[in-house]
């Protein structure tokens, strides 16, 4: 070859080698700048505890990076997290998306608005809940995700039976055992993340269900029945809902409360469902209290070490009084009309009846909410797992208003604030196995992420000092989040 043809094919060599891939084929020249940085930032999630002078970067709805902040970084857009605080995006994980058409158009953008980039719906119309998921689902679209168990799977005497406002059309009967598995098949081929089994449903049933639900693989949460008790329904599900019958079981006298509850649920009145629900919630609470033996607690509990507990502790107004809130009125600022007026007006009938006392220290007069407290503390010590949940919007929740108060509430029974943090993020991770793609913030995790202006370590309520939230890898700066706080309360503009 002569010079000349030599000089030609270094030259075509060179000019094709910066027309094509450079990244791979000469590692030595600079890649192009790809993804989102989070710079200088301190991330804090329930696993890797608190990393301080980090940079994250995201490439669409993939964590990229999690490094020290001086490696040199070639991103697109960087947002400067100096002092600011980085945890994973929040899950509301118990909400019901469609108990109400009040706050149709605004749902999803109040959540978001508050960092809940996910939720679990624990009880909801399929028809009206399957179009929000498809839309959720649409690649692009900010807002949380939802996993979802469809109806609440009741017994004979269903309690949501659409009778009311407040008494939406969210459950089904199920009373033969035989139908448990045709019933869970169907469930499963509509979508759903997981099955919802109610208070109302018999134990032949429930443990049809159970086992309905395992051949198909799918998670169980589950109210405690009212015609079992919590020790021993609640190891064979994988979350348990509230508080208030696993109490029942912490009592000198559960064998005799249960044979009072049996006889109840006969119904020789002829209740409805929620009325029945009611009569025996209002006999036994009184019960429970008054027979509330310490050593039997602590059998239930370790019976249940394996079980989520989602406590809704928010739910009861009492504990935290939002109506006396510095934000409250700011929350009732992001309803649309007619939920603002409706909701405003509960909490001022509360607050009216809230004398302002403090908690009473004297066993003999604690309230049933306190007891709930010192019982989220007994299980956090005795190491049962706990997820954060609202059963927002049932009065007077605002939905993501409310899984704040929750943390709050966490919190005040005695969790650390990592802890509760990993309530809102790494508990309901694990109860779907996703544990490998959601709940901290690490590579090959999902872009879900919440930056702070204040540190949630210091004070729990700091959680609501959001300055970006990241839904998918979408970005939502301060501005957007004043737009969907605006929409949330206007949804025709």
């Amino acid at each position: 070859m002569t010079k000349k043809y030599l000089i030609l094919s270094m030259l075509v060599t060179f000019l094709s080698a910066c027309s094509g891939d450079n990244s791979s084929s000469n590692p030595g020249l600079p890649a192009e700048p790809a993804g989102i940085a989070i710079t200088n930032v301190t991330v804090i999630d329930a696993v890797n505890g608190v990393r301080e002078m980090q940079t994250v970067i995201f490439e669409g709805d993939e964590i990229t990076a999690v490094q020290s902040a001086d490696i040199s970084i070639s991103v697109v857009e960087s947002i400067d997290g100096t002092g600011k605080f980085l945890i994973p995006g929040l899950w509301d994980f118990h909400i019901h998306l469609t108990s109400t058409d009040l706050l149709e158009n605004s749902m999803m953008k109040l959540l978001l608005s508050y960092g809940v980039t996910s939720v679990r719906d624990t009880g909801a119309d399929l028809d009206l809940l399957k179009p929000m998921v498809e839309t959720a689902r649409e690649e692009g679209t900010p807002g949380p995700r939802i996993f979802y168990a469809g109806p609440l799977l009741d017994g004979e005497y269903i309690v949501y039976d659409g009778s009311s406002l407040f008494r939406p059309p969210l459950g089904s009967a199920n009373t033969i055992a035989d139908m448990a598995s045709a019933t869970v098949a169907n469930l499963k081929a509509e979508g759903v993340d997981f099955i919802k089994i109610y208070e109302m449903v018999s134990p032949e049933v429930f443990e049809a269900l159970v086992d309905a639900a395992n051949e198909e693989g799918l998670p169980i949460a589950a109210h405690v029945p009212l015609s079992t008790l919590a020790s021993q329904s609640g190891p064979q599900v994988d979350s348990m809902e509230h508080l208030r019958n696993v109490l029942l079981d912490c009592t000198s006298n559960p064998m005799e409360l249960l044979d009072s509850r049996l006889a109840l649920l006969e119904n020789p009145d002829g209740l409805s469902g929620s009325e029945l629900r009611s009569s025996i919630h209002a006999d036994q609470r009184t019960l429970a209290l008054a027979n509330y033996d310490d050593a039997r607690c602590e059998s239930t509990i370790a019976a249940l070490s394996s079980t989520l507990q989602v406590p809704t502790l928010s739910l009861n107004s009492g504990i935290l009084k939002p109506y006396f809130r510095d934000d409250w009125q700011d929350a009732l600022n992001r309803l649309p009309e007619p939920a603002r007026s409706l909701i405003t007006g509960f909490g001022a009938s509360r607050a009216a009846a809230d004398d302002g006392t403090e908690i009473p220290n004297d066993d003999d007069t604690i309230t049933f909410a306190e007891r709930q407290l010192m019982l989220v503390k007994r299980m956090y010590d005795m190491g049962v797992p706990i997820a954060a949940g609202t059963d927002a919007p049932v009065p007077i929740t605002i939905p993501g208003h409310n899984l704040h108060l929750e943390l709050a509430a966490l919190v005040h029974a005695g969790l650390s604030p990592l802890d509760a943090i990993g309530a809102a993020t790494l508990r309901p991770a694990e109860f779907f196995s996703m544990e490998d793609e959601m709940g901290t913030i690490d590579v090959g995790k999902r872009s879900d992420m919440v930056l702070l202006d204040s540190d949630p370590l210091l004070d729990i309520e700091n959680t609501r000092t959001i300055s970006t939230v990241i839904t998918k890898g979408i970005v939502l700066r301060s501005e957007d989040i004043e737009l969907l706080i605006q929409e949330s309360a206007n949804p025709s503009i």
